[in-house]
């Protein structure tokens, strides 16, 4: 291991020995090199535990397979400064540390992970595994279950009153009415899934609601439910939704069959959704099989999104791409799934505009016009397949590269070759985005369509040449420290001690390594439908989106929910302020946009105008909506609009000291 990488910092982090390694695995194998030697040749493990300042700690969890939560018998933590080792026995003690989310520590192939992984789920869905801080000793757990009244045998969470529980679940009961398109389907229409011609099946439909919906749209529509629609046939089309149907079957055999089933109707692309795991469930409910059954007796099998990746993946045999938290895209054609990931991962880029029309340009501005979209569009000039108009190029000018001079002519070179870089910018995001998902399956050009093949030609030289910087922009992304000084260097966003914060609209024009570091989260997880900010945290492995629904009306918009990615294990926590009397609101507005977003002069006015008011003196105590409010009343303020007025019915007494402190303030800043 080489002597620099010696001198990092490592994030804390537990692996299984089976673990294989993510971005930081160069410096933790080197680390855990030099720890082993220390070791005692007949010691035992089962984790390790990485830790910032340099200390490996080596645990030993003798019935890790077989108990549901192992309790610590053992651990040496060896200290690679001064190479010395501390060994702990909890082998006599009455209260050791046990152990939760065993799936965590292990790799997704291995012989109990799905065992591990099941149980995990009914402990969350039923709230056992909260407030993590009472529950990590033996003792801490045994209470925890025995507020909820449950039992542990062998991996599976059982009710004490409900040990021979069989019930009858009422799966019909699961399907709602919706005001519009559900989700999944909408996502597939803003994808762009539907074309002229394709035809759509919602398997398990309930009340019909998608397929009316899509039919009147103009697409051949149908769908088939066991219970609302079974006279139906279920027959093969274009697009087949599986929506929120697999979460509620309790058996099985018959969510495996529900899945594989929809599948075989595909003929190009399987939408599927199932409810994620959120913080809000668990009350009126009582575990069965791996999921809860709800008061109005429905069945629901909370997934997490990455288990849920997992389970469509190994059914089907297949790469499924998450669209959005809950929902996944499974394609029929490598192709098109690997063109629709990287269309997901591609700047907008404006035609320049025309500077100087010369004669020339002017009498080929037919001609020249689409070209020009052409290299706006893919950043190269084109090929004559790929091109209509291209033997009246050449006809005229000889050659492309002849017909492009007489565009730089008339336009800006730099804004031409800007546009080229950001096209390299975005191939280098999907390739290491590509490598980052599956490491050990790297994808091959011949996986690419052919246009996306010639991009890489035209702009790379060769497809070597591209994968070598991707994976050095995925080495660096593993570097102690180095997103936070990405974010710190960053022009665009709104930058405090902890994190940096982007509003969406401006993610394409951030620096790259922030783009793939975004990507690591969205393209293995979804990112959250709706987003309205992205949260880069500064010193944890960290991305948040941030759901503000009404950012563009409200001066101070309420938070309604985010969702927090762990880089590390790709745990999802998601947390709902929509019934909240005091959620987290927004202030600011101006910093999180770029100066050419629509409302910026609107929202840089506001913020002026509460800095000159003294509104946002004091930033930690006017961060939820309460407070807020609170403050407006103390300062006398109304706010209309984007605009702040005085109080209708403040004192007049009140507002003219305000005026005066003001004024006075004003004074000494200019002095």
């Amino acid at each position: 291991m080489p002597e620099k990488f010696d001198r990092e910092k490592i994030t804390q982090c537990f692996v299984c020995p089976y673990l294989r390694y993510n971005l930081y695995g160069y410096w933790l194998a080197g680390l855990d090199c030099q720890a082993r030697a220390l070791l005692p040749k007949d010691y035992i493990f089962t984790l390790i535990k990485f830790s910032y300042d340099r200390k490996i700690s080596y645990l030993y969890y003798p019935d890790f397979d077989t108990n549901p939560h192992p309790a610590l018998h053992t651990s040496i933590q060896v200290d690679i400064e001064i190479r010395e080792i501390q060994r702990r026995d909890y082998s006599i003690s009455n209260n050791p540390p046990v152990l939760h989310r065993k799936e965590t520590f292990v790799t997704s192939d291995y012989p109990l992970y799905k065992e591990f992984a099941e149980l995990t789920r009914q402990e969350e869905a039923i709230g056992l595994l909260r407030e993590t801080r009472t529950i990590g000793t033996r003792n801490g757990w045994e209470q925890r279950l025995q507020e909820f009244n449950v039992k542990v045998e062998g991996h599976r969470v059982i009710h004490n009153q409900q040990l021979k529980f069989e019930p009858k679940i009422d799966r019909h009961k699961a399907a709602i009415h919706r005001p519009d398109l559900s989700r999944p389907v909408r996502l597939a229409l803003e994808a762009e899934l539907f074309t002229e011609s394709t035809t759509f099946f919602d398997y398990g439909c309930g009340h019909g609601e998608d397929i009316k919906r899509i039919r009147d749209r103009g697409f051949t529509s149908n769908g088939w439910d066991p219970y609302y629609r079974p006279e139906i046939d279920r027959i093969p089309a274009d697009i087949v939704n599986l929506g929120y149907i697999i979460n509620v079957i309790e058996a099985h055999a018959e969510r495996r069959e529900a899945l594989v089933k929809a599948w075989e109707l595909s003929q190009q692309v399987l939408i599927v959704s199932a409810q994620v795991l959120i913080s809000d469930v668990g009350q009126g409910q009582i575990a069965y099989s791996d999921g809860v059954i709800s008061s109005r007796n429905t069945f629901q099998k909370y997934f997490e999104q990455e288990e849920l990746k997992l389970y469509i993946d190994q059914v089907l045999g297949v790469d499924s791409v998450p669209v959005a938290l809950g929902v996944y895209f499974v394609f029929r054609s490598e192709d098109q799934a690997q063109s629709f990931r990287a269309s997901r991962f591609r700047s907008r880029a404006t035609t320049p505009r025309v500077r100087i029309a010369t004669k020339r340009f002017e009498d080929y501005r037919e001609l020249l016009m689409p070209l020009m979209a052409f290299f706006t569009e893919r950043g190269r000039l084109p090929v004559s397949a790929e091109f209509s108009r291209f033997d009246a190029l050449l006809a005229e000018f000889g050659t492309v590269k002849r017909a492009f001079h007489v565009v730089i002519q008339a336009t800006d070179q730099n804004e031409w070759d800007s546009i080229a870089d950001k096209r390299r910018q975005d191939i280098l995001v999907f390739l290491a985005l590509s490598n980052f998902e599956n490491p050990y399956k790297r994808l091959k050009l011949s996986q690419l369509s052919q246009e996306y093949q010639t991009d890489i030609k035209s702009l790379f030289g060769s497809y070597q040449a591209a994968s070598t910087t991707s994976d050095l922009m995925l080495f660096n992304l593993g570097r102690p420290g180095f997103i936070a000084t990405c974010c710190q260097n960053s022009k665009i966003g709104r930058l405090d001690r902890h994190a940096l914060y982007v509003h969406v609209s401006a993610l394409d024009d951030l620096d790259t390594m922030l783009r793939l570091y975004e990507g690591c989260a969205s393209r293995t997880i979804g990112r959250m439908d709706g987003a309205t900010l992205i949260e880069f945290h500064l010193h944890n492995p960290k991305i948040t989106y941030l759901f503000y629904p009404d950012f563009d009306n409200d001066p101070h918009p309420k938070m309604q929910a985010s969702m927090q990615i762990d880089l590390r294990d790709l745990h999802v926590r998601h947390r709902d302020y929509h019934n909240s009397d005091n959620p987290p609101i927004l202030h600011r507005k101006d910093a999180y946009v770029r100066q050419d977003y629509p409302n910026y002069e609107k929202f840089a006015k506001l913020t002026k105008q509460e800095e000159n008011w003294g509104l946002l003196d004091n930033m930690k105590e006017i961060n939820h909506f309460q407070s807020w409010q609170q403050t407006l009343q103390a300062h006398c303020a109304e706010i209309l609009g984007h605009r702040i007025v005085w109080s209708k019915n403040a004192d007049p007494g009140k507002v003219k000291l305000l005026k005066a402190q003001r004024k006075a303030k004003k004074l000494d800043e200019t002095l």
